[in-house]
């Protein structure tokens, strides 16, 4: 496929191959005339690089039948070249281990059980396995869960107990979508039209892609379809149609800063409205429970709409000047991306099946709940047409490597984390945190901060929103209500950061393993990058939303 290079004068033209290198000479022995030679030499280097393994053999043997007979002695035998290690790397591996024998062996807490320590302690190993990847993702996951069994500190169906779970699923199902995405063309067709319309600028293509998402997100209450059966194979489609590829050095022209971008501003836009995610009503309903107040979808999305907005213009031009992509204009692009769609011509049989399933699945996405069909049902279903129809096969499913290794780390680290608070930890860690600021004898304004804080930073222990929601909401509430804090202010202000809090880390949130599944974004800069977009993100909604916050009454 062509490559659509954003640059100053952007060619979607086919990339040049460099040139073959020049046959060694042939030896005068085998007496052929020069323009026969190059004759030879240049029919080589068309037909086949294995033409040149041949000549250079004819011309070995040459060699030796006209060498003298003393030149034949044999040689030293030759020692063959050491295997390269393949397994774990060590010093990853000591470091993940030996995070989980400190804490293994560090006193028991009072008010803790000694399963809910033992498996602090297998959780944080496997998160630091994660960070250091001494193996693969998935590996390092399985290896943390067989710690787990081996040790009795859960047993074989609880370990694995999330493989059950939707929302691993729903991410490798995502992963299959984007291959029939970009396997049919529609990828690039859609892909090209953006160009088109807003290719002239990297940050154009960017901003183009976020408000996208956030109008999509109120109708589609699963952050993982929105993310991944949507803009996950448009992002690399057009990261491909761009000349960014992941392994070939590409990455940083466009790929590493849409990919990062697309995901901070997904764990946005789900913050903005009641119904973009599905934890947030959850979270509505816990509120209820604890202050007996009801938050609507109106009062959601006034409350959000000010702090969101400025967030979601923010944090792509933060990241485009702390993590640029190395081409950032291309005046050209627009007429070459409709040339581009000019020469595709119209759609395909496989793209008219693909953009019907596409909507199909969309669309139970956005009124499955009427219908009774969850998002993991409709993208079964989608898939299932994909399959039946030969868009796509079940070989290429199982091809797709990155979406079974997501499953496995993203399925183990929800199971983790699940029992740590069906043990009950994450409850005692609470009640501890809130007695501790509640005893401090600050402010409202104060304390509220400090329990805000707390309550985001904690997300680096949590696998899902829902789960962190569930265990940890009604005690920051109960408690920011008890020292003084208006009791709606406080719900909505928690609500909102049980979204952003899932750009921490690549697991935080179901977009969050589907974006870093890509490659284009290294796990330190994923994590660094994350934090720092964490602290824009606390300042804005707090600091911009206070005031807005104040205006319409909240405080």
């Amino acid at each position: 496929m062509a490559s659509l290079a954003l640059s100053g004068s952007c060619s979607l033209a086919f990339p040049l191959k460099s040139r073959s290198p020049l046959l060694p000479r042939l030896p005068s022995s085998l007496h052929l005339s020069k323009p026969l030679r190059s004759i030879d030499s240049r029919f080589s280097l068309v037909k086949s690089p294995l033409s040149v393994v041949g000549l250079n053999r004819r011309s070995t043997l040459v060699h030796a039948s006209s060498a003298p007979a003393a030149s034949s002695s044999p040689s030293s035998p030759v020692v063959p070249a050491p295997v390269p290690w393949q397994g774990a790397a060590i010093k990853p591996l000591l470091a993940s281990i030996a995070t989980g024998l400190i804490l293994w062996f560090v006193p028991v807490p009072e008010g803790v059980t000694r399963n809910a320590w033992q498996l602090l302690a297998i959780f944080l190993a496997t998160i630091v396995g994660i960070i250091t990847q001494p193996l693969p993702l998935g590996a390092v996951a399985l290896l943390g869960l067989g710690a787990s069994v081996l040790t009795k500190t859960l047993t074989f169906a609880a370990a694995f107990s999330a493989f059950g779970d939707p929302i691993p699923w729903l991410i490798a199902l995502a992963f299959f979508f984007a291959r029939g995405f970009i396997k049919t063309g529609l990828g690039n067709r859609v892909a090209y039209q953006f160009v088109r319309l807003f290719g002239s600028s990297s940050l154009g293509l960017g901003y183009s892609l976020v408000f996208s998402e956030a109008l999509l997100a109120p109708a589609i209450p699963s952050v993982s379809a929105r993310a991944g059966g949507i803009f996950l194979p448009l992002v690399k489609s057009l990261c491909v149609a761009c000349g960014s590829n992941v392994g070939d050095g590409t990455e940083h022209r466009l790929g590493s800063w849409l990919m990062l971008t697309c995901f901070q501003t997904s764990v946005i836009s789900s913050s903005m409205f009641l119904t973009a995610m599905a934890a947030n009503p959850l979270s509505a309903n816990l509120a209820f429970n604890t202050i007996k107040q009801t938050i609507g979808w109106t009062d959601w999305a006034k409350a959000a709409i000010v702090p969101g907005l400025v967030s979601l213009i923010v944090v792509p031009a933060l990241l485009y000047v702390i993590y640029p992509p190395t081409v950032k204009s291309s005046p050209d692009a627009p007429k070459l991306a409709q040339e581009k769609l000019d020469k595709m011509g119209p759609m395909s049989k496989n793209e008219l099946i693909m953009a019907a399933t596409l909507f199909l699945t969309v669309g139970l996405w956005i009124f499955g709940a009427k219908l009774n069909v969850d998002a993991v049902t409709a993208a079964i279903l989608g898939l299932s047409v994909l399959l039946v129809t030969g868009v796509v096969t079940w070989k290429e499913c199982l091809a797709e490597s990155v979406a079974w290794d997501t499953l496995t780390w993203f399925a183990a680290l929800i199971a983790m984390a699940g029992y740590l608070n069906k043990y009950g930890l994450i409850e005692w860690f609470s009640q501890t945190v809130v007695k501790f600021v509640g005893g401090l004898g600050l402010s409202w304004q104060l304390s509220f901060g400090i329990l805000v804080l707390l309550y985001f930073y904690t997300h680096y222990f949590f696998a899902s929103g829902a789960a962190h929601i569930g265990a940890m909401f009604t005690a920051f509430l109960s408690v920011s209500t008890a020292l003084g804090t208006p009791p709606y202010f406080a719900a909505l202000v928690l609500a909102f950061l049980s979204n952003l809090m899932g750009g921490l880390t690549h697991y935080g949130i179901g977009s969050a393993p589907i974006f870093y599944g890509a490659n284009y974004v290294p796990l330190s800069k994923w994590w660094g990058y994350g934090f720092l977009i964490s602290i824009v993100n606390i300042l804005i909604w707090l600091g911009i939303g206070g005031v807005w916050w104040k205006f319409i009454g909240l405080w």
